[in-house]
């Protein structure tokens, strides 16, 4: 967007730096790329485009236009995201490892120097209770960026109307130059015919002859300049069309009958009034004050940190070890056989041997093998919650850096916002003061055609006398064609400062 709005301002001066027969340089605008026809949201236009067709199919196609609405796309993100933030995490994981050679088993967490398959699972959760209201004041912020993005685009479309309108109006002033530069040709070859004729009555020197020959060649060259003019500004217009080589040179445009500056009602609004209407309407004024609340934002933010954080977590394991035994029971019983016994005498209360022989008893028999996969998951199986408290006392004064820096931040925010303001009415000051020069510029300029025609008529008659040379009759000649010139170059300047003062005032851009 800075971007754009430095090219604004030459739009708004390039008019008046057009010289006395043909059409200045248009501002400077780096030629869009053209996307894939895939690419392009609207149809090729067809036939003649008048000024709000022209702004109308720009905005669908600039890439300007185009990249300002993905990054408001891309703040929208942002805000759906740090929204989501709320919501509790959930993840799953899962692992299986191979240990070679001396280890610890993973499970039981003893020494063993065999191969060993492992597994683990786990699932965690958690929750953030309360983290100084950061996630709150973070929705906010990226909230009022995200309005600020949209109005971005606004400018954006603001910005591409004024640009096509000064486009479209230098072509229109070089159609008009070039009609006036014709004719200029035309008369110069009815005069040629005359001082033929002349000459072949012996009634003027030949030196008239060759003069007016010379004026007729000076004529042309102006009229290819004209032409060549018109035709830079006929592409200019195809370039913020962002139109490809084809249609660009295809491309026609109305050229209406604009009535001259005396004949328009008079301006309706000083400058300071124009500046209080588009302060309240400009999108750039909106989303500059939106920007300092965003700051704002972004400082109760920074001050969050202060604050201790609190969050809940929960989580559950198991696993699985190849190296993990069990004594599982290999079969029913076995029968321990006949033997002594041991009975205590009842005298002195001392065991003695007994012999004698007794019936086997059945024990059972037991045999250690690999516990199952399925029987670890379950056996293996570990829950936990938890509550964690993280109270800030010293992190290197972080927390009191970041809120210095959103306070600064809070503060560009505020001299940027004060900057558009003046910005606006800086252009909107020049461009009625443009406008009243213009017109008061016109006004002489006619007051000099006038003078001029009289006099120019007046040497044609004396040079077809014999009374002139063909130099002093040329210069005549010349001096109403600078004048006329002078004059249609104020006309389209003040309609295009008239058209500027109008946009901010609310007005639709049209012819």
């Amino acid at each position: 967007m800075k971007q754009t709005a430095t090219v604004l301002p030459r739009r708004l001066a390039s008019l008046g730096l057009l010289t006395a027969l043909a059409l200045p340089g248009v501002a400077q605008v780096t030629p869009p790329v053209a996307p894939p026809a895939a690419a392009v949201p609207q149809a090729a236009p067809s036939g003649p485009l008048t000024l709000q067709q022209a702004v109308e199919y720009a905005i669908q196609n600039n890439l300007t236009v185009r990249q300002s609405q993905l990054q408001a796309e891309l703040s929208e993100a942002t805000l759906r995201q740090t929204r989501l933030s709320q919501l509790p995490t959930a993840n799953a994981n899962a692992s299986q490892t191979w240990n070679y050679g001396t280890n610890v088993d993973p499970l039981t967490y003893t020494f063993q120097s065999q191969t060993t398959r492992a597994n683990n699972f786990s699932a965690t959760a958690g929750l953030n209770i309360f983290s100084g209201f950061q996630v709150r004041n973070n929705i906010k912020r990226y909230g009022l960026d995200y309005q600020a993005a949209l109005l971005d685009i606004d400018q954006a479309r603001n910005d591409l109307s004024l640009n096509v309108a000064s486009a479209y109006l230098q072509y229109l002033l070089g159609e008009e130059l070039l009609r006036a530069a014709q004719l200029r040709i035309n008369t110069d070859q009815a005069q040629i015919d005359r001082t033929q004729k002349l000459l072949r009555a012996g009634a003027v020197a030949e030196s008239n002859l060759l003069d007016a020959q010379a004026q007729l060649a000076s004529d042309e060259v102006s009229v290819v300049t004209a032409q060549n003019q018109r035709d830079l500004a006929r592409l200019q217009v195809a370039q913020l069309l962002n139109l490809d080589q084809a249609r660009t040179s295809s491309l026609a445009l109305v050229v209406p009958q604009l009535p001259d500056p005396d004949e328009m009602p008079a301006m309706d609004a000083d400058a300071d009034g124009t500046y209080q209407i588009a302060q309240g309407t400009q999108p750039q004024v909106k989303a500059a004050d939106l920007r300092v609340q965003s700051a704002m934002r972004g400082e109760e933010v920074a001050r969050g940190a202060y604050y201790p954080r609190l969050s809940f977590g929960a989580s559950i394991f198991s696993g699985y070890s190849s190296a993990r035994i069990a004594r599982k029971l290999s079969s029913d019983s076995t029968i321990v056989p006949s033997g002594f016994i041991y009975q205590i005498d009842p005298v002195t209360l001392q065991p003695r041997l007994v012999p004698g022989v007794f019936a086997g008893i059945k024990q059972p028999r037991f045999e250690t093998l690999p516990e199952g996969f399925g029987s670890q998951v379950k056996n293996n199986l570990g829950k936990q919650l938890s509550f964690n408290l993280t109270i800030p006392i010293l992190n290197g004064w972080q927390a009191r850096t970041n809120v210095q820096r959103s306070v600064i931040g809070v503060k560009q925010a505020e001299v940027r916002a004060e900057q558009t303001r003046l910005q606006l009415r800086q252009t909107i000051q020049q461009a009625y003061a443009d406008a009243l020069a213009a017109q008061r510029r016109y006004a002489a300029n006619s007051r000099q055609v006038q003078a001029l025609t009289t006099a120019y008529r007046n040497a044609e008659i004396r040079f077809n006398n014999g009374l002139l040379n063909g130099t002093d009759f040329n210069q005549a000649k010349n001096n109403l064609a600078g004048a006329e010139s002078s004059m249609i170059q104020a006309k389209y300047e003040y309609i295009f400062r008239r058209k500027v003062l109008d946009f901010y005032q609310g007005k639709p851009l049209d012819l």
